[in-house]
């Protein structure tokens, strides 16, 4: 049996809206009563596994499911060995560096050299600096990254950022995107490559359905 590795959080609702227009139903995991992490969906025809986003490329990656939907954003982060196969058209947002409204950074080359910048996704923030040849001490936060600039500890941040909505509330503001990120469909590459359980049908399916909601 088929299985898929779903996000937890932000995602887990046009994750499950898009399966189903594939025929594939794990509504369940919407149903806040319900504490299954596990379950097959309507048809038996596969089951669904219901981990946090950062864990769903493990998943994949280790065989225990051979498709799952992550934002492209921890794809970028881990750099797991998976198959990249559709851009599923959902869960739009970027990566940004902000700082506070009131600093006079309004460029990333005005940061100034050695200057700290918090963030959770410390490998993306890394590369970034790093192609930029600008040397920063990424300083790793797990919790209310907009916390770095506003106490002090850091110059800038490196963010997820949908709305925005929490950087203005924040006194924050962006001042460089790094990338966009949207859902993407990743396989088991072996699974993939063997095309168990007619999972290149899937795919397509699912890629045509991805398509038509542009």
């Amino acid at each position: 049996m088929l299985t898929i590795a779903l996000p937890k959080g932000e995602l887990l609702k046009n994750s499950i809206r898009i399966l189903q227009n594939v025929g594939l139903d794990f509504s369940a995991f919407l149903d806040s009563s319900n504490r299954q992490l596990q379950i097959p969906d309507c048809s038996n025809k596969a089951k669904g596994l219901l981990v946090r986003a950062q864990d769903v490329p493990v998943y994949v990656e280790y065989g225990q499911a051979q498709l799952g939907i992550v934002g492209y954003d921890v794809l970028r982060e881990k750099k797991p060995q998976v198959a990249h196969l559709v851009d599923l058209q959902f869960g739009h947002c970027r990566m940004s560096v902000a700082v506070k409204q009131s600093s006079a950074y309004r460029s990333v080359l005005e940061l100034p050299p050695h200057g700290r910048v918090a963030s959770k996704y410390v490998n993306s923030a890394r590369e970034y600096f790093h192609g930029l040849d600008l040397p920063v001490e990424i300083v790793p936060l797990y919790g209310s990254v907009e916390l770095g600039p506003i106490t002090g500890m850091s110059e800038a941040i490196v963010d997820l950022v949908s709305t925005g909505r929490t950087l203005r509330e924040n006194g924050l503001v962006e001042i460089e995107t790094l990338y966009e990120s949207t859902a993407r469909l990743i396989a088991h590459p072996l699974s993939y490559r063997l095309n168990a359980d007619d999972l290149l049908g899937l795919v397509e399916q699912l890629r045509s359905s991805a398509l038509a909601a542009v």
